[in-house]
């Protein structure tokens, strides 16, 4: 389903035309052409399937998933999840992406942005952003017909930045999906990114080309609860430290410094860096936040009470940092699908910040830990087995809070 044609000569001229056509001017330069630019189309040019306009990736348009950021004429998309969504009544769909600094580098591969996009909930596009520039032909039919688009960033921002700068369609104007009754946001690590889950052998490592946010717990627990879904997940993140040896604290993989950002990332898209931009709260507010931290913690706490007890010191911290963005969500702090040893330590930290701050909306909630008959994927990580298990327990649970 991957097209390259931003090069082509046709292309070239159609996005001459839409430029020449989108500017706010009243004099067209062709006044017969059947391209009009961002939505702008007149009465007469929508109703009619030959019409072909191009729009971008706004709130007026689309439907936002997760924390994106629009900016001048493109949508950036970083974290886990991301994307937007949107219908029409057409013939042809094409969406075009920019990737980032990394994504013409053959020796960055396993850190290439990863996209699925949906036509009525089946994925007709699923590639890694290997070039500078990217056409998706994502539908094309010869009988107008009503779709639903989805444009999903599947893999994690760490390793992937990506922009979406034109959304082109024949046929009606597109308009933005409507928003479900409940949002969930979700906070956490590479069981929340979906690490390796199309890999199901244990002794690979990391690579965003089986990597699938969608085929994680978070995801399918907000489609079994037909919800809205926000992730701020970054692999080997923790509390207090990321992933380590035992011996040395990550300080700088420590998810709460990010939290109140846009995101992280390593491989900025252009002028774009996710951590440079303040994610702005004031938007939709989600009904219920899931925290899923402390896996990596644990490779560096292990069994040291002093630094268990520092863990749960900088939980209480931190559930005070996102009250403080979500006056009325509930919260729900969650551990043990690859370990459960500082679930008690979680525990005493929801005890010491309801103590403190006299809000009892917050509860724990413990995963079964994940088991060998169940699989793996790599780096150890949760088999989509286990991570149906894991969402099915905490959809039931969370339906006793919404």
């Amino acid at each position: 389903m991957k097209s390259r044609h931003l090069i082509l000569t046709l292309c070239a001229a159609a996005l001459s035309a839409v430029m020449l056509t989108g500017c706010g001017s009243t004099d067209r330069q062709n006044s017969d052409s059947t391209i009009s630019s961002y939505g702008s189309s007149t009465t007469e040019e929508a109703n009619d399937m030959d019409t072909e306009t191009v729009y971008k990736a706004t709130e007026e348009n689309v439907k936002l998933l997760g924390r994106t950021y629009f900016d001048i004429d493109r949508l950036y998309c970083a974290l886990s999840g991301t994307g937007f969504e949107f219908t029409f009544t057409g013939t042809k769909c094409t969406i075009a992406v920019v990737g980032d600094s990394n994504s013409a580098s053959e020796a960055m591969a396993d850190s290439h942005a990863r996209v699925g996009i949906y036509v009525n909930g089946e994925r007709v596009v699923d590639d890694m952003v290997d070039h500078n520039e990217e056409l998706y032909t994502v539908f094309e039919s010869d009988e107008p017909r009503e779709v639903t688009v989805t444009f999903v960033k599947l893999s994690e921002s760490p390793h992937s930045t990506i922009a979406v700068t034109d959304i082109n369609v024949t046929g009606t104007p597109i308009k933005p999906t409507s928003d479900k009754d409940k949002l969930i946001e979700f906070i956490g690590d590479s069981i929340t990114c979906g690490y390796g889950a199309d890999d199901p052998d244990k002794s690979h490592t990391f690579s965003t080309k089986t990597e699938d946010v969608t085929k994680a717990f978070a995801y399918k627990t907000a489609q079994a609860l037909d919800a809205d879904y926000s992730m701020v997940s970054f692999s080997g993140y923790g509390i207090i430290s990321g992933y380590s040896d035992g011996e040395k604290k990550v300080t700088q993989q420590a998810l709460p410094k990010y939290y109140t950002k846009l995101g992280y990332s390593w491989s900025p898209n252009g002028l774009f860096a996710p951590s440079d931009i303040e994610w702005d709260f004031s938007k939709r507010q989600p009904d219920v936040i899931v925290i899923n931290l402390g896996t990596n913690d644990d490779s560096y706490t292990q069994n040291h009470k002093d630094r268990q007890e520092e863990y749960g010191a900088a939980y209480t911290e931190f559930l005070k940092k996102v009250r403080a963005k979500n006056p009325d969500a509930k919260i729900v702090c969650a551990l043990g699908v690859m370990g459960d040893r500082l679930f008690p330590y979680i525990e005493r930290a929801v005890e010491n910040y309801t103590a403190e701050t006299g809000d009892s909306n917050v509860s724990t909630f413990k995963f079964d830990v994940q088991q060998a008959a169940d699989g793996y994927s790599a780096d150890w990580h949760p088999s989509i087995t286990t991570h149906d298990k894991a969402a099915a327990k905490l959809a039931e649970y969370l339906k006793t809070l919404l």
